[in-house]
């Protein structure tokens, strides 16, 4: 199984996916921005913005974590942003149609709340204002994604409880 922790930066998904991790035996962090910082060395892509641009990435995602899942078995969490819903739809059919299932979780903050965790955050500091553009990008998606995500509110909630909460709703 794969559980998916989408949401914008500072909504809590690289911290949840390592409790997750710590509370389900036999989980493991999957992530994928790797794939994309892969296929930055590879000449002859294209420019483009975000590296999910790349149709290549979104199969390598795909086909990356059916192998892991076949070697390893388990449990893959997967913390990583989708905010375009065809790149969603496309990562979700692939994995569907590998028998793979999928439990999509949306992240979700209020804008002062991901403003703030994104300004204070030490660890992506030269990012931030990278992350802090991208919030426009994320209240545009807000609609496909609860549509098409289980929606969990992270604001004021320890990631502890978060994992808890996404946990219980997949029953591992």
């Amino acid at each position: 199984m794969i559980i998916w922790l989408n949401g914008t930066f500072g909504a809590g998904k690289t911290t949840t996916a390592g409790e997750l991790v710590r509370m389900l035996p036999g989980a493991r962090i999957f992530d994928s921005e790797y794939v994309g910082f892969m296929l930055r060395h590879v000449e002859g892509l294209p420019e483009v913005r975000n590296f999910q641009q790349w149709p290549p990435w979104r199969g390598l995602v795909v086909q990356t974590a059916v192998q892991l899942l076949d070697y390893l078995g388990g449990v893959l969490v997967v913390p990583q942003t989708v905010l375009v819903e065809e790149y969603w739809a496309e990562i979700r059919t692939g994995l569907e149609k590998a028998g793979v299932p999928v439990r999509h979780f949306l992240l979700h903050a209020d804008e002062e709340t991901l403003t703030r965790r994104i300004e204070t955050d030490t660890v992506e500091a030269g990012a931030r204002r990278w992350r802090l553009d991208h919030l426009a990008d994320y209240r545009e998606a807000l609609p496909w994604l609860r549509r098409e995500a289980e929606s969990v509110d992270t604001t004021g909630v320890p990631p502890a409880r978060v994992a808890e909460i996404v946990a219980g709703v997949t029953g591992t």
